[in-house]
Formats: structure tokens, sequence, C-alpha cells
């Protein structure tokens, strides 16, 4: 567990680069208010794949049909960031933001947008 939290200290350069890939529509969410969007709650994406956050920090990844879990803990950074340490030992930051449309959208450090179902 120290080391989880340890990794997470590294994060903030990551956090400002992942910030500049919003567009100009999308918004981003202040700490509270993604923590109060995604704690104790799951999203699901268009291919299924579900992304399940507890209310004690644990995290989960479902992939669609049932095709496996990864496991971790995720942290609510600030700049609409989440970052996830898994128990392989992978760590990863995503910006959450809510699109034009009103759907929430995860992209990730290379730039990939994957919307949400809610």
């Amino acid at each position: 567990m120290i080391r989880v939290f340890l990794s997470f200290l590294l994060l903030p350069s990551v956090l400002l680069a992942q910030s500049e890939m919003a567009r100009e529509s999308d918004r981003l969410f202040d700490h509270d208010s993604l923590d109060a969007r995604l704690r104790g709650r799951a999203i699901i994406f268009f291919d299924d794949g579900q992304s399940r956050f507890f209310e004690d920090g644990r995290y989960t990844y479902t992939y669609a049909d049932n095709g496996g879990t990864g496991y971790g803990y995720f942290k609510v950074m600030e700049d609409s960031t989440v970052c996830i340490a898994f128990v392989t030992g992978a760590e990863r930051c995503d910006l959450y933001v809510t699109d034009s449309r009103g759907r929430l959208v995860v992209i990730t450090s290379t730039g990939d947008r994957f919307p949400t179902r809610d």
C-alpha cells in the first residue's frame, strides 16, 4: 500500500500534460464534482467495458463479455484527472471530461477518447 501511495506523488507532471488534450468544447471537473460523479458508482463504455469506483478507493475494470477484470486503487486528482494504481504494478492517469453532448468521456495519456453510456 505504501508503494501505491508513493506512486501518486510522482504524477503531477503527467496531469499537466493531459489537461492540454481536452477539446475546447470539453468541460473539466473540479476535484469534488468528479469524485462525487465516480465514487461508489460504475461507468459503462460503449464496448460494454465497465469501470467501478468503490467508496473505499478500490477500482475494477471489467472487460466486455466478462473478458477478465483488472484490480487497483483510484485517486481523484485536481484538473479533472483520475489516477489508478493496479495491483499488478501498472499505473495510469486519465482525464475525465464532459463533452459537448453532455457525455462523460475518458481521455488517455495518448489522447484516445472513450465516451461512456451514462
